[in-house]
């Protein structure tokens, strides 16, 4: 059997993205902190696809000793696809951001998506149709007032994704690298940035797209030759596009290793 993984799938795009990897048939290994939400998630997709393996994983991705244990409790798995979607924001001015609130952020959507990266392309990138799916934002591409630290991390997330994606083309493995970016999507996303218990999308945006759209888009990007799959901040239209950040391999002043 073949597995695809997705963190922060107890919840919000990640749910949705199991639910949307299910009626493609796919095994799944779904992690998130919440057992009881993938319990809940692995019931409703075993009513409907009663033939599927769905594998749950418990697990705080913000600690680095739990990133690696829960890469290694995968070893007797034969994994197909990795997606990164675990992660959260913050809005606030970076004089006034609670910094332990940061630290944590930036162990999840930088430090936890950079190792369990590096782990399965290193134990995958030359088995053929394998691909890591890497959730960034349209804050992963423009600098959003008040969320400045969440763009940065997610500027990293584009970045190394995008890098990764020319280095995998470029050494001829078989694996691809790609990066979703959305824009306002009605999750928990809101309250957690927020730091509050209730949050209205419909205020607060007025124009957004569901967990489920967005899971739909990612499907999109699954299937393309493309490496990014971005929402308008503007428009709220998707796009497939090639990366977009400059990529420097033929530059005379990169570093000689001869």
């Amino acid at each position: 059997k073949k597995y695809t993984v997705i963190t922060g799938a107890s919840s919000g795009i990640g749910r949705e993205t199991v639910k949307a990897f299910a009626n493609r048939g796919k095994n799944l290994i779904v992690a998130a902190r919440r057992t009881e939400n993938l319990e809940a998630l692995k019931c409703e997709i075993l009513e409907q696809h009663p033939t599927l393996d769905v594998v749950i994983r418990t697990v705080d991705l913000s600690v680095l000793e739990n990133v690696y244990q829960f890469y290694s409790s995968l070893k007797d798995f034969r994994l197909e696809t990795w997606i990164n979607n675990a992660g959260f924001g913050n809005y606030d001015s970076v004089a006034q951001q609670d910094l332990r609130k940061i630290n944590t952020m930036l162990r999840l959507n930088i430090e936890a998506l950079t190792i369990l990266s590096s782990l399965f392309v290193r134990d995958y990138k030359n088995t053929p149709g394998t691909q890591l799916i890497n959730l960034s934002s349209c804050g992963g591409y423009t600098i959003v007032p008040t969320a400045v630290t969440y763009c940065a991390t997610k500027f990293y997330v584009s970045t190394f994704t995008e890098g990764l994606s020319w280095e995998l083309i470029e050494t001829g493995a078989k694996m691809r690298a790609k990066v979703l970016a959305p824009a306002a999507t009605q999750t928990e996303f809101g309250k957690k940035a927020n730091n509050v218990d209730t949050y209205d999308y419909d205020k607060a945006f007025g124009t957004y797209h569901t967990s489920q759209q967005m899971a739909e888009f990612l499907l999109k990007l699954y299937d393309s030759d493309s490496t990014l799959g971005i929402v308008d901040r503007e428009t709220f239209q998707f796009e497939l596009r090639p990366p977009m950040f400059p990529y420097a391999n033929g530059s005379t002043h990169n570093q000689h290793t001869n």
